[in-house]
């Protein structure tokens, strides 16, 4: 018999925490691919198998930990915005370059090849944020509404994600604010179908 564990249960949250920041300090240390599951079981002290009983192996803590990471981030950028306009869209735009700088700090060695591991997880999530702005009765207009729409939030997010990676990767010359500033009327010309 297997006991599902909950979720809600404060000790689960507080090991599943316990984990995750004993991976976070080894991907200071360490490159991600010499990290072991007992590594990080050494670290969090607990056991093998406590591991287990949270995640399958150290690429799903990654995913766990770089999602909660980017959903806090974006969620601080987009607090207050009700609607899909520009200011939105730049400050989920700013929150994704955040996610970058973040992410190259936390695994310096390894940047451009985790920036790359959860790539299309981190580009879904921003359409989904996109699109949990578009009134579903726009959606539901007229036939080509719903495809023009979805293919104008995956083009945006694609579009976020890579100008946001492409610039942390090459240094961050200017500030992600700067950097923005300067890439939004682009971003703004594939964006026209999300907000007529």
């Amino acid at each position: 018999m297997t006991i599902k564990k909950n979720d809600a249960d404060p000790r689960v949250i507080r090991t599943r925490r316990l984990l995750q920041d004993a991976f976070s300090s080894l991907t200071q240390e360490k490159d991600f691919e010499s990290i072991t599951v007992k590594d990080i079981a050494e670290r969090a002290t607990v056991n093998r198998a406590t591991f287990y009983a949270h995640f399958v192996d150290k690429f799903e803590i990654l995913e766990a930990k770089l999602m909660e990471s980017f959903m806090t981030i974006i969620n601080r950028r987009i607090d207050g915005h009700e609607v899909l306009n520009e200011e939105t869209i730049q400050s989920i735009f700013l929150g994704v370059c955040d996610f970058h700088e973040g992410l190259s700090t936390m695994c310096k060695r390894r940047y451009t090849s985790l920036g790359s591991v959860f790539e299309i997880q981190i580009k879904e999530r921003i359409q989904s944020i996109l699109l949990s702005f578009i009134n579903k009765d726009k959606m539901l207009s007229s036939p080509n509404a719903h495809f023009l729409i979805n293919a104008s939030s995956v083009m945006l997010s694609w579009g976020m994600y890579g100008a946001a990676y492409v610039w942390n990767n090459e240094g961050r010359q200017l500030s992600a604010e700067s950097f923005v500033k300067q890439t939004m009327p682009l971003m703004m010309n594939g964006a026209k179908e999300l907000l007529e």
